[in-house]
């Protein structure tokens, strides 16, 4: 049987099952046209440094991913973030002892996931809506690190945080200018690939889109919803203290007071890559290229000289209209289905009239 050579296939293969070919081709079309509008746009220290501002967002992406695949929506990641990784350098300036890079990622990834643990708890145990619980336990998370922790600004890291800051991955001198590439980038690619892997091949995955899709029929499917929250929110709590970590090695300090009020860029990015709102689609290659398209968004606003203020008034828009998209594709998918039921109905036409010598029970 040949395969479908039709423009309509072509299109559907173009497109992806999650629209990442429309986005890829957006993605191109917006890089084009600043390259045009602004040379200096297309030069490699401006592409590296579009990647670097996506290394934490992206990892951010793909724990929020994960969450609104399977139907809900976590307010929270940017508080484990900084929780865990601040707590972890506070500790051991405390204590006077170096736990060296892994060691750090170590303990950073026990308190991302404790803290993850305790929302998967309250959601998948007392089935609480997801935003509720999280935009609680954000406020919870945040309180006790600036009570019990620290609220002070530490500006030397332990040495072996230090010196992975300073480390670059790429380092390339071109006509425009020289070009770095952190090696905090490793991290986020092989997060990407995890789950990328763990969402197409495992069953922890394809249990993640089951509940999204329908939590009662994957439940009246044998999967087991309460513990696959909750694990999920645990990877995701993790997820969430990787970002915190690479995000202070970056920046060379610690800070018990930012990421919070960003996580509308994360979100905006995961949904324009294509994740449903209402669960059960996304994916990551969407999720990644949704990171970057925003970044490309807010890098040429600010080439273009347009205030912080109006950059986020840009991604408040593109995210509305990224779900009002998905709310009309889901009205449409559900009136076409009910006309094909209304059809099959009406093609079966109505039962046989019993014959008069027939005795009619009821």
């Amino acid at each position: 049987m040949s395969a479908d050579r039709s423009p309509a296939a072509w299109a559907r293969r173009l497109r992806g099952r999650n629209n990442e070919g429309v986005l890829a081709v957006v993605l191109l079309v917006l890089v084009i046209g600043m390259s045009i509008a602004n040379p200096a746009f297309f030069s490699l220290p401006t592409a590296f440094g579009i990647l670097r501002s996506a290394i934490v967002p992206m990892i951010f992406a793909l724990g929020v991913l994960l969450v609104i695949i399977s139907g809900g929506i976590d307010m929270s990641f940017a508080a484990i973030a900084v929780f865990a990784a601040y707590t972890t350098i506070k500790l051991q300036l405390a204590g006077g002892f170096d736990l060296g890079l892994v060691g750090a990622f170590v303990m950073a990834l026990v308190l991302g996931a404790g803290l993850g643990a305790i929302n998967g708890f309250l959601i998948a145990k007392f089935r609480l809506p997801t935003m509720i619980v999280t935009l609680g336990t954000r406020g919870i998370f945040t309180g006790a690190l600036l009570t019990y922790v620290g609220s002070r600004y530490i500006a030397d890291l332990p040495a072996g945080m230090a010196s992975a800051s300073t480390t670059n991955l790429v380092a390339v001198t071109s006509p425009t200018g020289n070009a770095y590439l952190h090696v905090m980038v490793l991290p986020a690619i092989l997060l990407a690939t995890l789950i990328a892997w763990v969402l197409r091949r495992t069953m922890f995955g394809r249990s993640i889109y089951a509940i999204g899709g329908d939590t009662e029929a994957a439940r009246r499917a044998g999967i087991r919803v309460v513990r696959t929250q909750v694990w999920m929110y645990v990877l995701v709590g993790m997820m969430a203290a990787v970002g915190g970590m690479v995000y202070m090695i970056m920046g060379r300090s610690g800070t018990p007071q930012e990421l919070v009020g960003g996580e509308l860029d994360i979100i905006a990015a995961v949904v324009l890559g294509g994740a449903s709102i209402f669960g059960g689609r996304g994916s990551v290659t969407g999720t990644v290229l949704g990171v970057l398209l925003i970044q490309v968004i807010n890098n040429s606003l600010i080439l273009a000289g347009v205030p912080s203020a109006w950059q986020r008034t840009a991604v408040g828009l593109l995210l509305v209209v990224g779900v009002g998209i998905q709310a009309i594709a889901a009205r449409r998918s559900a009136r076409r289905i009910r006309t094909t039921d209304a059809a099959d109905d009406g093609e079966a036409g109505p039962a046989p009239a019993p014959a008069q010598h027939e005795k009619v029970t009821a």
